[in-house]
């Protein structure tokens, strides 16, 4: 069985019905969409879309820092004088 990884739940057909009555209902908590009672979709607030999106890019920019980190050795160093 998998989890249901939200607060709030409803149907799909609960969905189509009345959209504007669920997000009113969540209150911009995330909403688990079942279709035959499996977990199909979620529906969550654009805010907590963005966070997800900024934490997502901070993650990657994370990585390209210790991928970096681990050419410091190969590096030349040069001053700006040079330049």
């Amino acid at each position: 069985m998998q989890p249901i990884l939200a607060p709030f739940s409803a149907s799909l057909s609960e969905l189509r019905k009345n959209p504007k009555a669920l997000l009113e209902k969540s209150q911009d908590e995330t909403v688990a969409i079942f279709e035959r009672n499996v977990p199909a979709a979620y529906l969550i607030s654009p805010a907590h879309y963005e966070e997800l999106l900024n934490r997502l890019e901070d993650y990657e920019l994370g990585e390209i820092v210790k991928a970096r980190q681990a050419e410091k050795p190969f590096a030349v160093e040069v001053s700006l004088d040079d330049l």
